[in-house]
């Protein structure tokens, strides 16, 4: 893609940074954040927008529950992208539990009306989705087909979402919920397995026999770029490598490539009693996450990163030694 408008909301974590150095080279970006300093995401302290996409992004404020000024920016946009969400990377008491919803739900709905009052609608919205609506599943991948769902809170949260996004009256933006794996790049999820690592710490964690469905996060701004591009593809999409692998083959993997010979286990009741040291939840961990990306590889789409290990060593190859060993 070259010369579009792109609007990335929630864009200062993670995945919203990539998609700024992926897309921010050739194109106009927007991103709109509440720049708020303290507020945590999924970054976890990485801000690496390079050079020359900077010079085409744009940082524009919202509150991400209400419409405002900023919403001049929708107009005439050739892709919305919506990552906002409180992370779920901390303790689910009723203060963040709410946080959690509102703020999924709140900056989907201010989207919504927003493109209702664009004078050229966005072509395109993608909203963020998580492949954690699946089940806890050891017997059988799930893919976009799959609607026996559970009623924890996590998957509540996920039908919510797409509930909100999909119940937005935009006739002339084509929508596509996204649904997220664990997204493996240089920074976010990898910090805390590096740290692992270094401390020993680099076995399985509980059985070690829950699945692991993740992506690069390459692939996940080239597959945003090609649903972009392909004018048909709406609805449902699950972000997510083919080749889902059990935590323990994930931490095996990860220590191989990383020069770790060993790493203890973390057993189950450690990862309980470290999750309250660390304000998270053990779920994040102990969930067993199998999904398949059936829809999008009927569309044509192919991974540059469908197997772990060559993942890894890309992500390896351009990680700073000292973020994955102590010496």
């Amino acid at each position: 893609m070259q010369h579009k408008k792109i609007i990335i909301a929630g864009g200062s974590g993670f995945i919203g940074q990539a998609l700024c150095n992926y897309f921010g080279l050739h194109n106009q970006i927007v991103v709109l954040g509440r720049q708020a300093t303290q507020q945590p995401t999924n970054a976890n302290g990485q801000y690496n927008i390079c050079p020359a996409a900077a010079n085409n992004i744009r940082y524009v404020k919202w509150d991400a529950q209400t419409t405002g000024h900023w919403i001049s920016e929708l107009d005439g946009a050739d892709l919305l992208i919506n990552l906002t969400g409180k992370t779920v990377n901390c303790r689910y008491t009723h203060a963040n539990k709410k946080a959690i919803v509102n703020s999924r739900i709140d900056s989907t709905n201010a989207l919504g009306k927003a493109i209702q009052k664009a004078k050229v609608s966005p072509k395109l919205w993608i909203n963020a989705a998580s492949a954690t609506i699946y089940p806890h599943a050891t017997d059988t991948p799930r893919d976009e087909n799959f609607t026996n769902f559970a009623n924890d809170f996590s998957v509540q949260v996920c039908q919510r979402w797409e509930d909100a996004f999909f119940s937005q009256h935009t006739p002339n933006t084509r929508k596509v919920a996204l649904r997220m794996a664990i997204t493996l790049g240089e920074g976010g999820v990898m910090l805390p397995y590096f740290n692992l690592l270094k401390y020993g710490l680099g076995g399985r964690q509980g059985s070690g026999h829950q699945w692991f469905s993740w992506v690069h996060v390459q692939d996940t701004c080239r597959m945003i770029e090609w649903l972009a591009e392909n004018t048909t593809l709406q609805g449902v999409y699950n972000c997510v490598s083919p080749n889902a692998v059990t935590n323990n083959a994930f931490m095996q993997t990860l220590r191989q490539v990383t020069g770790y010979s060993v790493g203890l286990p973390t057993y189950k009741w450690m990862l309980y009693l470290g999750a309250i040291m660390i304000a998270t939840e053990p779920e994040l961990v102990l969930k067993s996450r199998w999904v398949l990306p059936n829809r999008i590889m009927q569309s044509g789409f192919q991974f540059k990163y469908p197997l772990l290990q060559q993942a890894l060593k890309d992500i390896i190859a351009q990680t700073p030694r000292q973020l994955y060993h102590l010496f």
